[in-house]
């Protein structure tokens, strides 16, 4: 990497978001970047070598770990995927969101049209937004308010549901609003690689999100033909095609990185990568042979460490390597993205900007982290201590239920219960906890569309914490109507304006504001079946 030259500063007169996109030059990070997010599905804290793996080999990511930025204690939205994910889009933990369970643990609930996910934030700034894998929220079917399509994503391939993800050989898959049929015989991860190089390839001048959400290395451990490398190792069937899978995830992370630089697009580009929660032990696979979680206790659908310590790595060709233990989580996703695209960050989520960290200018630290399975367990964590409520008679517990205490720096794999020997501690965590899970804290963020009688009504919702300012809304298409402008529009309000309903075509509302010292637009398409 090129050493960077002393720097006068930046310019006088410049405004401080200038400033800070001068400062994040010096430190590499590319301003308003292509985001590639890869969130595995399943694969533990410690499956990867930058993380201790010697069983199965992960050249590739070992690579962007040396090269970039490994958070060491980083967490999942919760130890399994529906509501882990939800998490991550949205930026709410599972005390706060709208996903708080999977299906068989029921009932899973969908995203709503209350939901604002990163894709919807960057979409209206400007990004092209794909969504390629697994999205793992239903119904099957077109045009309601969960589909990938409403929720900020314009191009989606993939699984809706959450039980169609445990098929690598489909008979279908989700093109946007239209099922593709399918023969049975090709593999979904590969499928997904080749749509996600394709959308990597588009010629654009629009930066670009893409939430590659790949099924591997999730169970049945399913891989084409035999497990490589590991066919003949003294293991089970089961646990050979696993660290296929696992293998097969690397590479697949490879072929990305070299469609961006093949694309010549990878100096202006950021990839996370990351998974939904810890290891699973499923259909004949054994973490501890692997030591899938790592010093960790526990596994998926576990609030111990072992369940929620996911990998997390930043990597850019202009970032320098460090490795961060400050602790981080994946509902932290939606504002640090918020906070890359420029785009002003919605008020009252649990998670924070950690953008500062990739850079080593710092971040905001979170008081508490908090899970939430209902009904069956809840964990918080404050600084060093950690606490695990289990419900009645789950996980062990009597009919009273159960509370455990850990001092995590000195007991990382939560072997020795404090609970007893700090009744204090104990209570006053419980209560933070049992305050930080209830209703979703959000308020309306973004630009709306509705047609009322010969209008299309525009809305613009200030959900964030700050005052926008020189606010014009008005319509692009073939009809351009007049814009309308206010002064200012303070967080928790919204401002509606009527324009003249086009006769035909698309048309889109636009929001021109200032905000942070920048100046910002929003625009969102009306679809043309809306206008009739």
């Amino acid at each position: 990497m090129p050493t960077l030259g002393p720097t006068l500063g930046p310019a006088f007169g410049s405004s401080p978001a200038e400033a800070a996109e001068a400062a994040e030059a010096v430190a590499g990070l590319p301003s308003r970047p292509n985001i590639i997010v890869i969130l595995a599905d399943d694969l533990g804290w410690g499956e990867i070598g930058s993380q201790g793996q010697r069983l199965i080999k992960t050249p590739n990511l070992d690579r962007l770990a040396a090269e970039g930025v490994r958070f060491d204690t980083a967490y999942s939205g919760a130890p399994l995927c529906a509501p882990s994910r939800c998490a991550l889009l949205t930026g709410l933990h599972a005390g706060h969101g709208t996903v708080r369970e999977n299906p068989e643990g029921g009932p899973q609930r969908s995203l709503t049209d209350a939901d604002l996910t990163f894709a919807e934030l960057l979409q209206l700034s400007g990004y092209r937004t794909a969504c390629i894998g697994k999205w793992g929220f239903g119904p099957e079917q077109a045009g309601q308010a969960s589909h990938p399509n409403v929720r900020g994503f314009e191009e989606f391939f993939g699984y809706i549901g959450h039980a169609h993800a445990h098929q690598y050989f489909p008979k279908y898959l989700w093109h946007n609003g239209t099922k593709v049929r399918l023969n049975g015989k090709q593999y979904a991860p590969h499928l997904f690689r080749e749509r996600a190089i394709e959308f990597i390839q588009h010629d654009s001048d629009d930066p670009f999100l893409l939430y590659f959400a790949t099924n591997l290395p999730h169970s049945p451990s399913v891989i084409p033909g035999d497990a490589g490398p590991y066919e003949n190792r003294p293991w089970s069937g089961p646990n050979r095609r696993h660290a296929a899978q696992v293998a097969r995830l690397d590479t697949d992370v490879a072929s990305l990185i070299r469609a961006l630089r093949d694309a010549g697009v990878a100096d202006d580009t950021l990839v996370l990568f990351t998974s939904d929660n810890g290891p699973h032990r499923e259909k004949g696979v054994t973490p501890w042979l692997f030591d899938s979680n790592g010093p960790f206790r526990g596994d998926k659908r576990e609030v111990y460490e072992g369940g929620i310590r996911v990998p997390l790595i930043a990597w850019s060709p202009g970032l320098r390597h460090r490795v961060v233990s400050q602790p981080v989580a994946s509902w932290d996703l939606l504002p640090t993205l918020a906070d890359l695209a420029g785009v002003p960050i919605p008020a009252h989520l649990d998670g924070r900007s950690f953008k500062g960290l990739l850079t080593g200018a710092g971040a905001p630290k979170h008081d508490h982290l908090v899970w939430n399975r209902p009904r069956k367990a809840q964990a918080i964590r404050r600084g060093r201590w950690k606490l695990v409520r289990w419900a009645p008679k789950i996980g062990g517990a009597g009919p009273e239920g159960r509370i455990e205490l850990y001092d995590l720096h000195t007991d990382q794999g939560e072997q020795h219960d404090l609970a007893a020997e700090r009744p204090e501690l104990t209570e006053e965590l419980t209560r933070t906890l049992d305050a930080s899970i209830g209703p979703d804290p959000r308020t309306p963020y973004g630009l709306k569309t509705q047609v009322k009688g010969d209008q299309l009504v525009v809305t613009l919702f200030n959900g964030s914490s700050v005052a926008w300012r020189e606010v014009q809304l008005g319509i692009d298409g073939a009809r351009r109507a007049r814009a309308h402008t206010v002064a200012r529009v303070n967080p928790g309000m919204s401002i509606s304006v009527g324009f003249p309903l086009p006769a035909a075509g698309t048309v889109t509302a636009r929001a021109g504001f200032r905000a942070g010292g920048r100046a910002h637009v929003f625009r969102k398409a009306h679809r043309k079946s809306s206008l009739t």
